[in-house]
């Protein structure tokens, strides 16, 4: 669900859709938004007035945003059970994944108030960065309540734990970078009226570069964890699927600097990223 989460909030980005709803939590004044400009509010301009953005009224913005909404209304459903389930079943037995579940909780309602912070201040970019990087903490909770379920002996790997981790700050540097460039496309898009996609990429600054060249640490970094763990049979197919991503990522950032950025490799991108930093966070649990 964290997953399908993110992967909408691509999509809504890939569109321009991140203001189709100007207002939160309804859309337009509305809990169910407007399929025609014939439904809008009469008053609907105050809820543009403060955002920099068209005025003309766009269905397919606004349900594209709407629906991100309720996937992320629809998770923090799931977590809310899961909260409930955990208490009932854990809080005598096991009181970690109660607090967990707790602290999931928590996160999910701190995601959905920094959401709609970024709908207040105009999708502004650190405020989308924090929120990318919130929604990746959320992912990695349940990972922790998995194996601690589980119970499984971990491997004495000192030194590959810490290689994990490593690779897991240069990640988050790398995601961080990546959401700079992305709010530059944004703007680059908006200043050309989403059109001319050649020359988006063409006009990006020194920031492009930078996340272009960190790229080159994550092939490294994934490699020597490749390198370290080729002796313990039971973790190779873990570090197998991280170079495989890692590949994969590295081919749609690919894609989209010699292909004048197509609008699906952008959420695909975003997507492939999350899954490999907490694939190599899932890979680090298993170690000690």
């Amino acid at each position: 669900m964290v997953f399908l989460v993110i992967l909408a909030g691509g999509v809504v980005r890939m569109t321009q859709s991140g203001m189709g709803c100007p207002d939160w939590p309804t859309c337009f004044g509305r809990w169910i938004p407007p399929t025609s400009a014939e439904q809008l509010p009469p008053d609907f301009e105050k809820y543009l007035k403060t955002q920099d953005i068209d005025h003309t009224f766009n269905v397919y913005h606004t349900w594209i945003e709407y629906i991100n909404r309720l996937l992320g209304a629809l998770l923090g459903v799931f977590i809310f059970i899961h909260f409930i389930w955990s208490f009932k079943k854990f809080r005598k037995s096991n009181q970690q994944i109660v607090l967990l579940s707790l602290f999931l909780l928590l996160a999910v309602g701190f995601q959905g108030w920094l959401g709609k912070k970024v709908v207040d201040h105009n999708l502004a970019v650190v405020k989308v960065t924090i929120h990318m990087l919130v929604a990746l903490l959320i992912a990695a909770v349940p990972l922790i309540i998995i194996y601690k379920l589980q119970a499984a002996k971990k491997i004495e790997a000192k030194f590959l734990k810490y290689l994990s981790y490593s690779l897991i700050v240069i990640l988050l540097v790398q995601i961080v970078l990546g959401t700079q460039v992305r709010e530059q496309i944004d703007e680059i898009s908006k200043s050309l009226k989403y059109q001319q996609r050649e020359l988006w990429i063409s006009r990006l600054d020194d920031m492009f570069i930078i996340h272009r060249s960190f790229s080159w640490l994550v092939v490294i970094g994934a490699i020597a964890l490749w390198f370290k763990s080729r002796t313990i049979n039971s973790l190779q197919p873990g570090v197998l699927f991280i170079l495989a991503v890692v590949l994969a990522t590295i081919i749609a950032g690919l894609v989209m600097a010699f292909y004048s950025v197509p609008a699906i490799a952008q959420p695909l991108h975003l997507l492939l990223a999350s899954i490999l930093v907490l694939s190599v966070f899932s890979f680090s649990l298993r170690l000690k």
